[in-house]
């Protein structure tokens, strides 16, 4: 095998098509809806920001260690292939970040409806990133610690979802009042599960033709 082939090993066109569809739809629901409005994360951002507040360490050195430490625990349970996907999908998260941060927010502002918020942002960061880890990646740590969760424990990986963001949620509520978590709940476990259903989806049906 070439280094060509070991480096595209397990990435195909459609992969990355799908990958990119879901960059897209994910950080467009982060810009417009969650950074706007204020609706606090789990996972990573949400650990990050519960340190930051705490300990007082900057989020450019609190990010790259929790994600780099998610990477490694999933690493040994998900593979190599895993961590080159996820290098691409987190590349196309990014990416796309950065070219909505280049125009003004595109939907109407909804800081005033908070339950609104959390349904919508919910359902854009599910859909975006249940379509890359269909194709066997992550957009980030989290969704890397979430995989391997899931992934040791043989749990749904909507459960695995929802152990890490209720953590560090509950821890949250150190600082930030119960009021504002609430919503930051809601929009987790909308986001957890249909993540679940995204990556699913067809997959039960295939499999019991394939045994049929």
């Amino acid at each position: 095998m070439t280094i060509i082939q070991r480096i595209t090993d397990g990435l195909s066109w459609k992969k990355i098509y799908y990958i990119i569809i879901g960059a897209i739809i994910c950080s467009f629901g982060i810009y417009n809806i969650h950074q706007q409005t204020g609706v606090t994360e789990g996972g990573v951002i949400g650990t990050m920001l519960l340190i930051h507040h705490w300990i007082g360490l900057e989020p450019s050195v609190i990010t790259p260690i929790l994600d780099i430490s998610c990477y490694i625990f999933a690493y040994k349970y998900l593979g190599g292939r895993f961590l080159k996907i996820s290098f691409v999908s987190t590349l196309s998260v990014s990416f796309f970040f950065k070219i909505w941060e280049q125009f003004p927010p595109v939907l109407l502002d909804l800081s005033s409806y908070p339950f609104v918020s959390a349904v919508l942002g919910g359902i854009f960061v599910g859909v975006g990133v249940g379509l890359i880890v269909r194709q066997g990646g992550s957009s980030g740590g989290d969704d890397a610690l979430a995989l391997a969760i899931s992934k040791v424990t043989h749990c749904r990986l909507s459960k695995a979802y929802m152990f890490t963001d209720f953590t560090v949620l509950i821890l949250s509520l150190s600082y930030i009042p119960f009021s504002r978590i609430i919503f930051s709940i809601i929009t987790v476990t909308i986001s957890s599960y249909i993540i679940d259903f995204v990556q699913q989806f067809g997959k039960y049906e295939a499999l019991e033709l394939e045994e049929g």
